[in-house]
């Protein structure tokens, strides 16, 4: 019996694409040291080299998140910068100018959309990254680069949480606090596609759009003790942490005996996993994962629309001190995204 030899084809629908020549320097948004939000200014900086597996990306847009402004005061994971200034960042939509090889999957001309390894190297806030091939998926083709910016640390954040630690599924009772954030918004999302009935905190002005992304009840945190309305909760997961309200010792008294809390602001609860061995509940920390195929598995949700991403307000790269004050603000639904070049 006669067998044909395999053939693979591979798709390559940008491989005519213009090849870019990338400047030798670039525009980025940097500090040069920790500070407050004016601290951020613009700067030129060389453009970075791609080696072994990496890919360079012309950064269209670039997602503004907590940890950035975390760092930028000093805090968050400021101590791994080895040198000033420093372009902060790890969200970012855009093309890529560079690829690992030519018939690489990734090939020059896609539209892409990941996290950059900041601080092991230089951050989103530029218009050039240098990324790790496996950290990057295709943009979804539903979205614009501003809208896939504010994707992916937020939505793998959430998507580790929901779906790789909390297991969610048909039946689960599910409370997650500050759901409006950007976080908060997908791990809403995810955890009702899954089946979970979830219930949210949040502010009154934002509970009717949580309802239509999926949550059953939204507290007013501003109104309402969580704790006096909830109980019996299978898994918690907590966007706030011990810092602000004691959220995640209040949240161990509304999980069932051997219920699942997971916190998420790293330090901000210190001691929450004995506190919770003793309340008989599981208690874990989280930190986000970049994995390019998990990010791409999130990219068809966004294409099919059963998720969406929120972006609240859009800046420019020399405003990026400003969106750091609107994000401490912390009355943002959703993302904060700069545009840091043309599509």
């Amino acid at each position: 019996m006669k067998t044909r030899p395999l053939r693979t084809t591979v798709s390559r629908p940008d491989a005519l694409a213009t090849v870019e020549t990338p400047p030798e320097t670039m525009r980025a948004a940097v500090i040069d040291g920790p500070g407050p939000a004016s601290a951020l200014h613009p700067a030129t900086l060389p453009t970075p080299t791609p080696v072994l597996s990496e890919l360079l990306v012309r950064v269209v847009a670039a997602g503004v998140n907590p940890i950035d402004a975390e760092t930028r005061a000093g805090a968050g994971v400021s101590s791994a910068i080895d040198a000033y200034p420093a372009a902060l960042g790890f969200d970012f939509s855009g093309v890529v100018v560079s690829s690992a090889y030519e018939s690489h999957p990734l090939p020059v001309g896609t539209s892409v959309f990941g996290m950059a390894p900041f601080p092991r190297s230089g951050g989103s806030y530029a218009e050039y990254v240098v990324v790790p091939a496996l950290s990057v998926a295709r943009k979804p083709a539903a979205l614009s680069h501003v809208e896939a910016a504010g994707v992916p640390l937020a939505a793998l954040t959430a998507w580790g949480i929901v779906v790789e630690t909390a297991h969610a599924h048909e039946g689960q009772r599910m409370l997650i606090h500050a759901g409006s954030g950007g976080v908060g918004h997908f791990a809403v999302q995810f955890a009702a596609y899954l089946g979970a009935s979830v219930t949210t905190t949040a502010s009154a002005r934002n509970a009717a759009w949580l309802r239509e992304l999926g949550a059953t009840v939204v507290i007013d945190h501003t109104t309402t003790r969580f704790e006096d309305v909830v109980s019996g909760m299978d898994v918690v997961i907590d966007l706030v942490g011990d810092l602000h309200d004691a959220t995640s010792t209040r949240s161990l008294s509304v999980l069932r005996p051997g219920g699942l809390l997971v916190v998420v602001p790293s330090g901000s609860s210190p001691g929450f996993a004995e506190a919770a061995r003793a309340a008989g509940v599981r208690a874990t920390g989280y930190r986000v994962i970049p994995d390019g195929s998990a990010l791409a598995t999130i990219a068809r949700l966004l294409d099919s629309g059963a998720v969406q991403v929120y972006v609240d307000r859009v800046f420019g790269l020399d405003d990026a001190a400003a969106a750091h004050a609107q994000l401490e603000d912390g009355h943002t639904r959703g993302k904060i995204v700069l545009r840091i070049t043309d599509d």
